[in-house]
C-alpha cells in the first residue's frame, strides 16, 4: 500500500511538471489586475504587423532584467514574435555607443526601419504603450492649429485651451504647432490636420481664402465652432454646406446627470468610424446645433446628435430654460458632422509630400524642416481620402473640461481619423491604471478622528485600567 502510494505521488509530481513545461498559465487576481495589461495595450501591441525588437542595456546587477522581463512579458502574449535581448554595458560597451544608450537600464525599440528608447524614469505600461503607438504609426505627423485670431491654443494651459489634449498628441508621435496666415500665407504641404478652434477676432479675406485653398488641394480639417459669430468664416461654411444653427443647446436630461442644462451628455453614437465602438459618456458644455447639406462630390454623414428632449435655446440661459415654440429649434440637434471625398491629390509628375517634411526650405518655414527627403513621386494610380469633422463645439477638448468622461477618448479619436490612421481610431487612452483612493469629506474626517483622537484614548484608558488593577493588587 505504501509503495503505490509512493507510484501515485511521483506520477502526479511527473505529471504536474510536464503541465509546467508545456502550458504557461497566469492569472493575475491583483486589485484592479495591475499585473495585466490595459485594453488600450493590447489593442496598440495587436496592430502591429512586423516583428520587434526590444533590447535591454541592463546589467546582471539589480531587478533591472526581470523587471523589463516580466514587463515584456505581459506584452509577448499578444504579440509573440516581440524578441527580447539583454546587453551587459559592462561588457558590450561599443554597443552602448552604437545604440547611444545614456542610462543603465534603458530600452531600445526595432520595429522596420523605426527606434525608439525608454529611459529607466520612464519605464512603466504607459510609456512602453506610447512608444509602442509611435512606432505603429510611423513618419512626422504635424496637427497644425490656426493662430493669430485668439483661437485655443495648443502651448497655453489656461482653461480655454488645448495643452492637455496636445501633451496626448505628442505621446503618441504627433507633431503640434501654432500657425499664422499672418506670418505666413500659405499652410504647409506637410500639414497633415489643420484646425481651427474658436477664432474671437474676424479672419481677413486672405486667410479665408488660403484656408479653401488647402481645402481644395485634399487637405484635412477639424473645425470646433462655438455658438457665436463666424468671424469672416462664412464662404467656408458655404463651401462645405454646414450652417450653425442660433442658440445653445440645452437638455433637462443631460442637466440630471451634469448638473447643467447647457453641458449636453452624449451616451449613444452612431455608425461612423469615429464613433463607432465607442461606449464611454462624452460631455459637450455650451454648444450648438449643426446642419449639413454636402456638397456635390462629399460624403456627410452625422457624428452624434442630442437626444429628442433638447433644443437650441436662442434666449438668456439665466435661471430656468424652457422651450418656446416658433423661436427655439427642437431637437434631436446634430452635434458634430463629418464630410469625406476620394480624389487624386496631384497629377502629372508633381511629388506627393505624406508626412515628411520636403528636401528645401522655402517660406513656409514652419512646420517644414530643412534636410529631410520628400516622399516618393506619384505613380498616378494613389488615391488620397481627403476628410474633415466640423463641431459645434470646442470645449469639450479644452483643459478644463477634456478630463471628463470620455473626451479625451474621442479628441484622440477624430485625429486618428482625420489623420488616416483608422488602425488607431478606436483604442482607448487608459492604459496606466487607477490607484488613487478617493474618499469623501466625511469619510476623511471619520479615519482621521479614528486615528488621531479615539484609537490615542483607546491605548491611553487601557493603559490606565492596567495600572489601576495592579495597583489594587
Amino acid at each position: 500500500m505504501n509503495a503505490s502510494f509512493v507510484v501515485l505521488f511521483l506520477l502526479a509530481v511527473g505529471l504536474l511538471q510536464w503541465l509546467a513545461r508545456e502550458y504557461h498559465l497566469q492569472f493575475d487576481w491583483t486589485h484592479a489586475h495591475r499585473h495585466s495589461l490595459a485594453p488600450a495595450s493590447i489593442a496598440v501591441v495587436e496592430r502591429l504587423a512586423e516583428p520587434l525588437k526590444v533590447i535591454a542595456f541592463a546589467s546582471q546587477r539589480g531587478e533591472t532584467r526581470r523587471i523589463v522581463q516580466d514587463m515584456v512579458g505581459r506584452y509577448q502574449k499578444y504579440k509573440p514574435d516581440i524578441q527580447m535581448e539583454f546587453v551587459n554595458p559592462d561588457t558590450a560597451p561599443e554597443r552602448v555607443r552604437d545604440a547611444g544608450v545614456q542610462f543603465e537600464g534603458e530600452l531600445v525599440f526595432e520595429y522596420g526601419a523605426a527606434r525608439e528608447s525608454l529611459s529607466p524614469a520612464q519605464f512603466n505600461e504607459e510609456n512602453f504603450t506610447n512608444a509602442l503607438t509611435r512606432l505603429g504609426h510611423r513618419g512626422e505627423r504635424w496637427v497644425i492649429f490656426l493662430g493669430g485670431h485668439g483661437e485655443r491654443s495648443p502651448d497655453k494651459r489656461a482653461n480655454f485651451d488645448l495643452s492637455t489634449w496636445a501633451t496626448q498628441l505628442h505621446k503618441r508621435g504627433f507633431k503640434t504647432k501654432t500657425f499664422s496666415l499672418g506670418d505666413h500665407p500659405q499652410i504647409p504641404e506637410n500639414t497633415t490636420v489643420l484646425i481651427i478652434a474658436g477664432p474671437r477676432t474676424r479672419l481677413l479675406a486672405g486667410e479665408v481664402k488660403e484656408i479653401q485653398n488647402f481645402l481644395n488641394r485634399g487637405g484635412n480639417l477639424l473645425w470646433l465652432h462655438d455658438p457665436g459669430p463666424l468671424y469672416g468664416l462664412e464662404p467656408l461654411s458655404e463651401s462645405l454646406g454646414v450652417e450653425f444653427q442660433p442658440g445653445v443647446i440645452v437638455d433637462p436630461a443631460s442637466e440630471s446627470i451634469s448638473g447643467n442644462a447647457a453641458a449636453i451628455v452624449i451616451a449613444q453614437y452612431g455608425t461612423h468610424p469615429v464613433v463607432r465602438n465607442f461606449s464611454d459618456n462624452t460631455v459637450f458644455p455650451q454648444a450648438g446645433g449643426i446642419s449639413l447639406n454636402a456638397p456635390e462630390g462629399w460624403q456627410g454623414s452625422v457624428l452624434m446628435d442630442t437626444r429628442s428632449s433638447s433644443w437650441s435655446e436662442t434666449g438668456s440661459l439665466q435661471g430656468p430654460v424652457q422651450l418656446d415654440q416658433g423661436k427655439d429649434i427642437r431637437g434631436p440637434l446634430n452635434l458634430a458632422v463629418a464630410l469625406m471625398r476620394n480624389q487624386d491629390k496631384f497629377t502629372g509628375s508633381e511629388e506627393r509630400y505624406m508626412d515628411r517634411p520636403p528636401a528645401e526650405p522655402s517660406t513656409q518655414t514652419e512646420p517644414r524642416e530643412p534636410g529631410r527627403e520628400t516622399a516618393q513621386p506619384w505613380n498616378g494610380e494613389q488615391k488620397h481620402e481627403q476628410r474633415i469633422v466640423v463641431f459645434g463645439n470646442g470645449n469639450f477638448l479644452a483643459n478644463a473640461y477634456i478630463a471628463n468622461a470620455g473626451n479625451l477618448d474621442l479628441g484622440m479619436s477624430l485625429i486618428n481619423w482625420l489623420s488616416q490612421d483608422d488602425a488607431y481610431v478606436s483604442i482607448p487612452i487608459k492604459t496606466a491604471r487607477d490607484r488613487t483612493l478617493n474618499l469623501s469629506r466625511s469619510a476623511q474626517i471619520a479615519i482621521a478622528t479614528g486615528f488621531l483622537v479615539v484609537l490615542p484614548l483607546l491605548m491611553v484608558g487601557s493603559g490606565v485600567f492596567i495600572w489601576l488593577r495592579r495597583r489594587r493588587r
